[in-house]
């Protein structure tokens, strides 16, 4: 499985026009977000990913996120086992990004 460290994702989601995929829990979110200029997001929770998958392009580059990397990681297992072929996860998720990109990100 394909990962991207923190400092990576804004050059690739730049360069790939990739979709950031948060597959945390709607509380999760609302608690903290990347939020990245000029880059789609779409926030499905990793329990709905089965049912929504029309919801996403094969074809595109999706870097998966969630709080740690573990549940994204999960997904993105998923969504190649479905075709898909440029999918990352985040690698420690919105927290690492937190600590080590963007501090005004809230950690929890």
């Amino acid at each position: 499985m394909k990962q991207l460290a923190v400092q990576q994702l804004d050059t690739h989601c730049s360069t790939s026009q990739a979709l950031l995929l948060d597959v945390r829990e709607p509380w999760e979110v609302e608690l903290a977000s990347i939020s990245l200029p000029g880059v789609a997001a779409k926030h499905i929770p990793m329990g709905s990913i089965p049912d929504r998958l029309d919801d996403l392009e094969p074809s595109q580059s999706i870097v998966c996120i969630c709080h740690h990397g573990v549940r994204s990681l999960q997904v993105v297992a998923f969504l190649e086992r479905h075709g898909f072929e440029s999918v990352y996860n985040l690698a420690g998720g919105i927290d690492a990004w937190s600590v080590e990109v963007d501090p005004t990100v809230p950690r929890y």
